[in-house]
């Protein structure tokens, strides 16, 4: 029997990504919260690429951002160098990217931790879950302490039962030379949780003084700086240039020539890993006619020479790393300061969790992050985000917090999660989303601010702003409606000069805004009424003119997934028992239990048949369940 240290209403396993947002959001609702991390210096740790954001990883920081969390504001705090992808391509893909200090984002969200009120931090081991009548009743720690807890959340990360792989040398371990965690596995397992086994990879960190920039391609970043955080109102500057090197084919050779002494072709790594992100004998491998790859070389932070290379990831024996490695353009000298490795850990079945990333079995359990078998910081901190929200939630009673997928990425993610599973660890991709125009990142706030104001996340007067905002561009788009714009030989030499068509006779201004060519900055010499407004209100009012027709097209597809998803299913339904599914389909209901119609119809394996079949029986059975 263990000795009890106290009680409390939300237990946060993990103080990575997502146990941050998870413990913040519940202790900001009111909820006594405790985070449990396995040490205090590796809070907010990014133990892979110093990063935030990415190609659909921006959405969801923008997101997280829009509901009330931290990590937009973290990242713009500990920017380094920031960077809008994709800009060639429409809005929908935009994508904001920020190269991170690493420790300065440790140091910075381990204050707000530390200074956030119904949050107490420990360091510690969760050892086990306690429950009873199929409900979390507590945990117990290494040191044989017991909490009293009303829900628990695991965000693991890739800790949990960490070995890390570097050739034919393995060893217990979690990233970054922490120490694993190595009793929980078990626990969960007698609890009756499914757990899986998942590898992810990092690349060396090599010293700056070792590089050749002088052989690299500089890669800066934009001027001016997007923010994360739609609070974030200071200009943000680039501190640090990035930069491009490729690999050759005497990189190729050697990788090749000892692809027997990678664990993952050896066969010493049974574990499933990314499909997005490989590692460079997998890119090598899999892309045999491709003469280079691409890699970055990025700074850690501006009080170290350690440099981080994306893009080559690898498990291979720290000689070879090396051998490859000085192949390269600017390398020849190169000195590893960490060595690249891979790293193997426990992770549940999401299809065990609801919406809510609450387990099915067990009640006031809830699982966030890599523990769900995802990949990346951004993906992490989403779903810690929602689990915090609906935990805290739960214990006071109220109703659970669920985003569908028409609303948000976040609310794609999770729905991907618990409604397909995952067979390898899952990355957010803008292709995931059937609505991405309407998804944007820049419109984030617009969707979800409103409810994250309603949960109590967003403070009143963060709500004014945005109200205003709103307001400002509503305004904007009345008045350019009525703009009568007279052809001149300046307008019709910009028109042209853009390889548009000149005028004629007079126009409505937002008629021009809306041409492919044009911006709304471009016309301000043509609009002397204009006000002075802020970028993010320009770039909402020119966006929604210009993509205003695929907009509602896209907006009467939301409305049939809502008719869908209004008609609930049961929970705990046998769809065994339902005449007409298929054998297939019923297996998968009976794995999914779907809440609706709607997130029945995703499920891989049911077919269009068999929503049929369901919708019959959901009338012959009274309609729609509660």
């Amino acid at each position: 029997m263990g000795y009890e240290l106290g009680r409390y209403d939300v237990a946060v396993i993990g103080g990575g990504h997502a146990g941050v947002e998870a413990a913040m959001a519940a202790a900001r609702l009111g909820a006594r919260t405790i985070l449990f991390t396995l040490t205090l210096d590796g809070i907010a740790n990014l133990p892979c690429n110093p990063s935030i954001g990415g190609t659909a990883k921006g959405h969801l920081v923008r997101e997280v951002d829009a509901l009330g969390g931290v990590m937009g504001v973290a990242a713009d705090h500990t920017m380094l160098q920031s960077r809008m992808l994709n800009l060639g391509k429409g809005p929908a893909v935009h994508s904001l990217r920020a190269q991170i200090d690493r420790r300065a984002y440790h140091t910075y969200v381990k204050s707000l931790l530390e200074s956030q009120e119904n949050l107490r931090i420990k360091q510690d081991e969760v050892v086990g879950i306690l429950t009873e009548d199929g409900r979390i009743t507590g945990l117990r720690t290494r040191l044989g302490a017991e909490y009293a807890v009303g829900a628990v959340i695991i965000a693991s990360g890739t800790y949990l039962n960490g070995v890390i792989h570097v050739g034919e040398v393995s060893y217990s371990s979690g990233p970054d030379g922490i120490a694993p965690a190595t009793g929980l596995t078990a626990d969960l397992a007698d609890h009756g949780i499914t757990l899986r086994r998942f590898k992810t990879g990092t690349p060396s960190r090599v010293h700056r003084r070792s590089i050749d920039f002088s052989r690299l391609e500089e890669q800066k970043g934009d001027d001016p700086v997007v923010p994360f955080s739609f609070e974030t109102e200071e200009p943000l500057i680039n501190q640090v240039s990035c930069y491009m090197a490729y690999t050759n084919e005497e990189t190729h050779r050697i990788i090749l020539d000892n692809l027997d002494k990678s664990p993952i072709y050896s066969g010493r790594i049974h574990a499933i890993g990314p499909r997005y992100c490989p590692s460079i004998e997998d890119k090598i491998v899999r892309f045999a006619g491709k003469p280079r790859h691409q890699l970055f070389v990025e700074p850690m932070g501006m009080d170290t020479q350690e440099m981080y290379l994306q893009g080559l990831s690898s498990s291979l024996p720290e000689d070879v790393q090396l051998r490859f490695l000085r192949t390269i353009e600017g390398f020849e000298n190169l000195e590893i300061m960490r060595n690249a490795y891979a790293i193997e850990y426990d992770c549940c079945d999401p299809l065990d969790l609801r919406p809510t990333l609450e387990f099915k079995k067990i009640a006031g359990l809830y699982g966030a992050g890599q523990f769900n078998g995802t990949s990346g910081y951004e993906e992490a901190a989403a779903q810690g985000l929602i689990a915090g929200i609906n935990a805290a939630r739960q214990v006071q009673g109220k109703d659970p917090f669920v985003l569908p997928r028409s609303s948000s990425y976040i609310g794609t993610l999770i729905d991907d999660l618990v409604t397909k599973g995952c067979s390898d660890p899952y990355r957010m991709m803008t292709s995931r989303s059937e609505f991405r125009l309407l998804l944007r990142q820049d419109n984030a706030d617009e969707r979800l601010t409103p409810l994250g104001y309603q949960i109590g996340l967003i403070s009143e007067n963060r709500y004014r702003r945005f109200q205003k905002k709103m307001e400002q561009i509503q305004e904007e788009k009345r008045r350019v409606a009525k703009i009568n714009v007279a052809p001149s030989p300046a307008l019709n030499e910009l028109l042209v000069s853009r390889g548009t068509t000149p005028l004629n006779t007079g126009t409505k201004l937002e008629e021009l805004i809306r041409r492919p060519q044009l911006t709304y900055d471009d016309l301000a010499p043509f609009d002397p009424g204009r006000p002075d407004l802020p970028f993010p209100v320009r770039e909402q009012v020119e966006i929604q003119l210009k993509y205003e027709g695929y907009i509602k097209k896209q907006q009467l597809e939301v409305e049939e997934q809502k008719r869908l998803e209004s008609k609930k299913l049961p929970a705990d339904q046998d769809y065994s028992a339902i005449n007409g599914l298929r054998l297939e389909a019923r297996e998968k209901l009976n794995r999914v239990q779907p809440r609706d119609v709607g997130q029945a119809a995703r499920i891989s394996g049911v077919n269009p048949a068999d929503i049929s079949t369901l919708l019959i029986w959901l009338e012959q059975n009274g309609g729609t369940h509660a």
